[in-house]
């Protein structure tokens, strides 16, 4: 069964930072952002490159950290929705889409 990396990525930092605040414990919101994390990784290593597989680790990752100083400017919703929203297009861009499959007739 193919893992959607876009659904994985976007709900993994969704759901992570809404454990995390409403909890009041952070280490929690991360086992969730590690654990989509992984997940992820292990598809994209299974259908890109190593250096997609890379990129789009980097992207997860920094979307986590750019989260936070953007929250302050913008507020946690629109923050976290917006960077979940960038990493599940990335992700869907380089490793779920699949490209449309052409009728190949015999040829004689």
């Amino acid at each position: 069964m193919r893992l959607p990396t876009a659904a994985t990525t976007a709900g993994s930092l969704i759901g992570g930072w809404q454990l995390a605040r409403r909890t009041g414990n952070r280490p929690l919101g991360g086992v969730v952002l590690a654990v989509g994390g992984v997940l992820a990784g292990r598809e994209w290593a299974r259908r890109t490159s190593p250096a997609v597989t890379a990129a789009l680790a980097a992207t997860y990752v920094g979307a986590f950290g750019l989260s936070h100083p953007l929250a302050k400017r913008i507020g946690a919703w629109p923050s976290v929705l917006s960077t979940a929203a960038f990493t599940a297009a990335a992700s869907y861009a380089a490793a779920d889409r699949r490209a449309p499959r052409r009728a190949t007739r015999p040829s004689g």
